[in-house]
């Protein structure tokens, strides 16, 4: 997997629920690319028809709080997002995210400094976050090396899988 994400920025505030990422009534789907089709629907009416994979979504502190659903970070990955930045992460969202290896970054600093639209890299190796448009460079904490082994792997099960098959 590449460790660098570059896209559009979409920005959302503060305490963006999994309610709002993906809404009850799509719950019976458990298909990534099917979730992503209503992804934000509730919030960002545009989001789901004009997300481009690689896409960043930012957001404020305590992103995808409320139900502890997996089916919102499957939401965005069938959206094609390439990666949130957020000020802080609900905790279950948090672990939910890694479980399906959706690549996260916890970024404070970001909030308030990208518009929607902007252009935005994302460095998930070293945790350097630029806003292309604006040429503000921020640092995020990276993940620890077994964390970013496992979103690389695509999520806990995979990355299960592979350490099992190098034990074997």
């Amino acid at each position: 997997m590449d460790t660098i994400r570059k896209g559009r920025a979409w920005v959302y505030g503060d305490n963006i629920d999994t309610d709002v990422i993906i809404p009850a009534r799509y719950l019976t789907h458990a298909d990534p690319v099917e979730l992503g089709k209503h992804c934000m629907e509730d919030i960002d009416k545009s989001f789901a028809a004009e997300v481009q994979p690689g896409d960043i979504v930012v957001g404020g502190a305590n992103f995808g709080c409320g139900s502890s659903r997996e089916h919102a970070p499957l939401a965005f990955m069938g959206a094609g997002v390439g990666a949130i930045v957020a000020a802080s992460y609900a905790r279950i969202f948090f672990r939910n995210s890694l479980n399906v290896g959706l690549p996260i970054l916890e970024c404070p600093e970001i909030v308030g400094k990208v518009n929607k639209g902007d252009t935005i890299t994302v460095d998930l190796g070293s945790g350097r976050i630029v806003n292309e448009t604006s040429g503000q460079t921020f640092q995020a904490q990276p993940f620890p090396e077994f964390l970013s082994d496992l979103v690389q792997a695509g999520g806990l099960v995979e990355y299960a899988k592979r350490r099992l098959a190098e034990k074997a």
